[in-house]
């Protein structure tokens, strides 16, 4: 379910470049299946029930990682870090 070539090696949902984190980070927002089937409608009702699955197996890796993807001083510390050229 992850690639490390695909999305920074985050599990994704297969055949596709969608993380379990943006289908997690929907659930969270309070989103029922059928409000990310038409946000992703190219996923299938099943690709979302297993992303799903996947989260609530994985719940404190994935909540880990969608805190540290919004801190906003974690992005400055990345750009600081790597400035451009």
């Amino acid at each position: 379910m992850s690639n490390p070539g695909i999305a920074g090696g985050r599990p994704v949902i297969e055949g596709t470049r969608i993380t379990v984190n943006c289908i997690a980070g929907y659930y969270q927002l309070g989103m029922s299946i059928d409000e990310i089937l038409d946000s992703l409608h190219h996923l299938t009702p099943s690709q979302v029930h297993s992303a799903l699955a996947y989260y609530f197996d994985h719940q404190d890796e994935i909540n880990l990682d969608l805190e540290e993807i919004a801190n906003i001083e974690y992005w400055k510390n990345q750009v600081q870090s790597h400035p451009e050229q």
